[in-house]
């Protein structure tokens, strides 16, 4: 299979529940890894409610911005935000996913599940965040190559 017909073809959110799965299947199969977390009901809502927050600032970023909120066609962006959350980091929403995964973990109480965060990342990165600059790098040219220099990917 050719790699780069995975870029841009899953949704985001999709694979968050995608990799949410696989966490839950690892703590079913490999039960003996499970660890005792004091309050990970908590933990779980205070991460999420950040995960929640970064999302929802980057989608009112964009709407305000009156650009495209659809990560698999990122050519149809309009205007380039950098305003709001996106003076510290490219991609909230995707830091908010990853915070979901992170609060979810953390609930799950188990080793292995910790193991697919880096692996969420680095999917991201590849399939995912390298194409929409890609195509950013395309509509805005300067302007993006100097806004990248300035705000980090993640955070």
């Amino acid at each position: 299979m050719n790699m780069q017909s995975l870029e841009l073809k899953m949704p985001p959110a999709l694979l968050v529940l995608i990799f949410a799965s696989l966490m839950w299947s690892l703590t079913q199969l490999f039960p003996e890894l499970s660890f005792h977390v004091e309050n990970k009901k908590l933990w779980m809502r205070l991460i999420g409610l950040l995960g929640s927050l970064f999302i929802a600032t980057g989608i009112y970023s964009f709407r305000r911005a009156k650009t495209t909120v659809d990560p698999t066609q990122p050519e149809n962006a309009t205007s380039m935000v950098q305003s709001g959350i996106y003076k510290y980091t490219r991609n909230p929403m995707y830091v908010g996913f990853l915070l979901f995964l992170t609060a979810f973990a953390t609930v799950l109480t188990h080793a292995l599940p910790w193991l697919l965060l880096p692996a969420f990342v680095l999917y991201m990165n590849r399939f995912q965040i390298k194409p929409e600059e890609q195509a950013l790098l395309k509509l805005f040219g300067t302007e993006y190559e100097v806004y990248c220099q300035k705000v980090r990917r993640w955070i």
